[in-house]
């Protein structure tokens, strides 16, 4: 609890209070008036202050003088006819012990939000003659060399240039689980450290770094509103002008009516009460409040499961999901390719593994890596020229002057070469020596453990559809998608076609059904964006995935998609809870209130009770189930 939070509940008891022991003080009149009057004030000066602003800055129409015109319409009222201050000062009492539950749910949101944000390092540890220096990560320049001791935050990305430690990664994927590295490891900010001292090479300034997207991801999360919250907001506007003039109708054209056609009383008083008690049943807080904050503690509540969500917009998409199309590598697959066998080559097997390396030797593909880790020799990059890679194909290049070519069966096709096809389930890299077939490299990938069990998650949380899209041959898609439960399997797709197949699944899609494309965030950025949803996998260090999806999930277990989507349906669960037991309960308790049968306690029920518990159920998306 904050301290304004607490300087509120000191006044509420204070007030509270002396409501309670002014009942039992016999004085009458306007003496009665002034005693009532401080409880009144110590609970509703801050109200009556907002009211007159929002007067003087031409924009009056608010909660604020909606409270302002009930109470003191309701002393004045008090004072001419029945003496009665209680109800006056109750309505002013219960509505601020709503704002005190309101401010209580936000800042317990805030603290989920803000737990993340502890993430931001403070300093870096620059070694300056033998001693360290602690400076503005801001400062640090791409490739200098930080120190990072045990029980600190790893400040900006980088590799372990020395040094082994475990690092509790769970402010950025949600689990407490530690992560081994040692030297040659990436390794990205927001981590901290647990064990031993790491001296980094950092690779990005602090400003790329993936602690500070994370943060700006989430601090701007709030600007991009779903559907219904923008539905509030216009609505708000609208509704409390609108209900101001009908209390001003109801308080004046009945006791007009009586005496001109009736040719009875006026009975002002009653009629006014009856506009007060309208005005304030109508106040639209808990509307205003609790739609947006149950959004906000959504996003609360799935950062502190590694979920990502940019804004709620997207998790109000998220929840209609009912198509999940997977990239394989990387997603469903580790990514982490090793060789498995050379077959049919007429050179030494060590000899084929050289060309393959050297011709790989500029492209970042977890494939062209699994070579180069194969070879275990370092490469000279003297002995390559010409390199051009053909995507979706391979890479074509001169080593020591001899073309060699390694790809796929699209690229010995384009060469026109005859190759052989393997029995072996894998990647088959075929290579091409000096225009003649010199025999393929098999290359295996793992699935993830945890693949079959989210494809399996998905569809109890009610995903109708799993498609799996891939570059890899058929055969290696098949078992994949065969051993994980996926429907439908699409390979040996380039980018481009990735993009053709996911607009082909997005024009044949049930209406208001949505399609979520889940990959690593590298090489799938175009479909992520074109997608309904894009949910970025193994997103820790890959800016294309932060800048790419919609949803980032901060490690690379597909599990966390079910959740994810869980999240989300329960957020808007919520959402439409709060709407329909608001508006609900709201139309009720007017109608009672423009006929006379609702008092002022009841006004007050509907106005701050229904707040108070809209507010809880907002704050139950914070919590979220253990799978």
């Amino acid at each position: 609890m904050n301290k304004k939070q607490k300087k509120m509940l000191v006044r509420i008891l204070v007030a509270a209070a002396l409501m309670i022991g002014l009942n039992f003080v016999p004085v009458d009149g306007y003496l009665r008036f002034l005693f009532y009057l401080i409880p009144y004030l110590v609970i509703g000066y801050d109200i009556l202050i907002k009211a007159a602003k929002g007067i003087k800055n031409r924009q009056p129409f608010d909660e604020s003088l909606l409270m302002a015109i009930a109470t003191i319409g309701a002393i004045a009222i008090a004072v001419c006819e029945s003496g009665d201050y209680t109800e006056a000062v109750a309505v002013m009492l219960f509505y601020q012990i709503g704002e005190w539950f309101q401010s209580y749910a936000v800042g317990k949101s805030r603290r989920n939000i803000s737990d993340l944000m502890d993430i931001r390092p403070d300093y870096a540890n620059v070694e300056k003659d033998g001693k360290l220096e602690k400076v503005d990560p801001d400062e640090v320049e791409i490739g200098s060399v930080i120190i990072v001791q045990p029980g600190e935050k790893v400040p900006i990305d980088g590799i372990v240039a020395e040094g082994r430690s475990s690092l509790n990664t769970s402010a950025l994927t949600g689990e407490s689980l530690p992560r081994d590295v040692g030297q040659g490891d990436e390794i990205v900010s927001g981590c901290i450290n647990m064990t031993g001292v790491l001296k980094i090479r950092t690779t990005k300034e602090f400003g790329e770094s993936t602690v500070s997207k994370i943060l700006d991801l989430v601090e701007n999360a709030s600007a991009r509103k779903s559907k219904s919250e923008d539905f509030i907001t216009k609505f708000a506007r609208v509704y409390t002008p609108a209900v101001v003039y009908c209390a001003i109708a109801l308080a004046v054209l009945p006791p007009v009516a009586r005496m001109t056609f009736l040719g009875l009383g006026a009975d002002w008083g009653t009629w006014i009460y009856r506009a007060l008690t309208f005005l304030v049943i109508s106040c639209p807080c808990a509307l205003v409040i609790s739609i947006p904050l149950s959004f906000f503690a959504g996003i609360g509540g799935a950062s502190s499961q590694g979920v990502l969500v940019k804004g709620s917009n997207y998790l109000e998409t998220l929840s209609k999901t009912k198509c999940v199309v997977f990239d394989k590598t990387g997603t469903l697959t580790r990514g982490v390719f090793e060789v498995n066998g050379i077959h049919h080559s007429p050179m030494e097997d060590e000899k084929l593994l050289e060309y393959a390396a050297l011709a790989e030797s500029a492209s970042s593909h977890p494939i062209s890596k699994s070579i180069r880790t194969a070879y275990g020799k370092e490469i000279d990059r003297s002995r390559v020229t010409d390199i051009q890679e053909i995507s979706g194909n391979g890479v074509t290049a001169l080593v020591d002057g001899i073309p060699v070519a390694a790809g796929n069966e699209k690229l010995m096709e384009k060469l026109g070469i005859a190759y052989h096809d393997c029995h072996s389930v894998g990647t088959i890299i075929h290579m091409v020596v000096n225009g003649k077939y010199a025999g393929h490299i098999v290359i295996s990938d793992v699935v993830k453990p945890t693949s079959k069990e989210a494809v399996r998650a998905l569809k109890a949380a009610g995903v109708e559809k799993t498609v799996m899209l891939t570059g890899d041959a058929g055969k290696v898609a098949d078992k994949v998608a065969g051993e994980l439960g996926i429907d439908e399997v699409y390979s040996q797709l380039l980018p481009a076609d990735k993009v053709a197949k996911v607009e082909e699944i997005l024009k044949n899609r049930p209406q208001k059904a949505k399609v979520a494309f889940v990959g690593d965030g590298i090489n799938d950025a175009p479909v992520l964006s074109r997608a309904d949803i894009g949910i970025a996998m193994g997103a820790m260090g890959s800016d294309a995935a932060i800048e790419a999806a919609d949803v980032v999930l901060m490690d690379d277990d597909p599990l966390k998609i079910s959740k994810a989507i869980r999240i989300s349906r329960k957020c808007l669960r919520i959402v439409h809870q709060n709407t329909w037991f608001a508006i609900g309960v709201k139309v009720i308790c007017l109608a009672l209130g423009a006929l006379g049968i609702a008092n002022m306690w009841l006004a007050i029920f509907a106005d701050v009770g229904v707040m108070i518990l809209a507010v809880l159920n907002a704050i139950r998306a914070l919590f979220v189930k253990k799978l």
